[in-house]
């Protein structure tokens, strides 16, 4: 789509270009008072001469009559230009075409209604109405369209500021504010748009105060739950102990993801970006699991991307975790790599996901039959599509070559 300012500049010239046409049909078709004007004159003139048919002498002495006290030249034509009478050095018809040169423009070519024509040096009446109609109106637009230029471009400018604050905003910075130039509608506008940046930045401070806050509270009772534990671990049941235990551990995983899915859905998350080279970083993660099979295509293991490393481990540990709470060893690990882009295929030998959750399974806090019989607190598979479009890539669950459900995590790639 065109810029904004050029659509209302071409709406402004395409009003006068419509303004211009109408009235040129209207003043064609009735006739404009300037057309009439010169009608009437050209009727007097030709009441005031002899017959087209009446002799030359005739014709001068009634032409001399005509532009006593003119002080001027004039030449009377017939209808095929043959020079019937002539006052002064007369006015030559102008001619075009090769080899000549044309004439002296005529002050007045009067049109006679027996097909005569009055060339006079002098003006008679109106000469050449309609062209100096649409010479008028050609001109008028033009100077309305140079002079309206501007006056549209300040106004875009204005707009064009205001959207760069609010990609500035949306970019992560949260003290980006737009200055407000005037007083109508888009001066309206930037402050609102301030107003909203401020209670934005403010939102999000309270919400990183509170994370924070809601993280050193909550661990604090765990590590004296943890504490406590082990001072009685002789007096409690084994069993009972290591559910207690169990707890713990994922009431622990679960703050820790839950802080790392609110930095992820900040824009600043202090992403620590370096190049990373994917394959390597993905046998050192595979190397933690039991049963994990890992291939890599000679492309993959050439491939370097930009990225944190801390969560793109963190996206494969969630992956092979998942796999091994919900699926059935082997779990096997693909990476494939083309010119622009990095593909990492995870599955493993259980049935997979049906298709109908393919997309749910990557909501927050999602289980698959609402229990927690495996584990977990729904938030894995989240956090790794989080970090995959963190890193300008996507992750999705497929179908892989057996017909069998897997996940595909893509990622952009260095250019070489």
């Amino acid at each position: 789509m065109p810029r904004l300012y050029f659509r209302f500049y071409i709406a402004l010239l395409g009003s006068l270009l419509l303004f211009a046409f109408a009235v040129t049909l209207l003043w064609h078709r009735a006739g404009g008072p300037v057309e009439r004007a010169d009608a009437t004159l050209a009727q007097l003139v030709q009441n005031m001469l002899p017959p087209a048919a009446a002799p030359p002498a005739e014709q001068q002495a009634a032409l001399l009559r005509l532009a006593q006290g003119v002080d001027g030249d004039m030449t009377l034509y017939r209808a095929d230009w043959t020079e019937l009478a002539s006052i002064g050095k007369g006015v030559p018809r102008l001619q075009w075409g090769a080899g000549t040169r044309p004439g002296r423009f005529p002050a007045t070519d009067l049109w006679l209604a027996d097909g005569r024509r009055l060339l006079s040096s002098k003006p008679l009446g109106f000469a050449r109405p309609r062209a100096l109609l649409h010479t008028a109106l050609i001109a008028l637009a033009l100077a309305i369209g140079v002079a309206a230029f501007p006056l549209v471009r300040h106004l875009t400018k204005r707009l064009e500021r205001l959207q760069r604050g609010v990609e500035s905003l949306g970019a992560g910075d949260l003290a980006a504010r737009v200055k407000v130039e005037g007083k109508d509608e888009v001066a309206r506008l930037a402050q609102s748009f301030n107003r909203a940046a401020d209670q934005i930045e403010q939102l999000v401070g309270a919400h990183k105060a509170l994370l924070a806050n809601a993280s050193h509270e909550l661990r604090t009772p765990l590590a004296r739950i943890r504490l406590a534990l082990e001072l009685v671990k002789d007096t409690v049941d084994a069993k009972r102990r290591a559910g207690l235990e169990q707890d713990i551990a994922e009431l622990d995983q679960l703050l820790d993801e839950i802080l790392l899915a609110s930095r992820l859905g900040a824009v600043n998350d202090g992403m620590v970006l370096e190049t990373v080279a994917p394959l390597a970083l993905a046998a050192e993660e595979c190397a933690h699991y039991d049963e994990v099979r890992l291939e890599g295509t000679p492309a993959a293991a050439a491939a370097l991307l930009r990225g944190d490393a801390r969560l793109l481990r963190r996206l494969l540990r969630n992956l092979l975790e998942n796999a091994q709470r919900h699926g059935r060893a082997p779990t096997q690990v693909r990476l494939d790599a083309d010119a622009a882009q990095l593909s990492i295929r995870v599955w493993d030998a259980g049935p997979g996901v049906p298709e109908a959750e393919w997309e749910r399974i990557f909501e927050p806090f999602y289980r698959r039959g609402g229990t927690r019989d495996n584990g977990g607190a729904g938030l894995g598979l989240a956090l790794v599509r989080q970090i995959a479009r963190r890193h300008g890539g996507e992750a999705r669950c497929a179908a892989i070559d057996d017909g069998r459900s897997g996940f595909v995590v893509t990622l952009p790639l260095l250019a070489a």
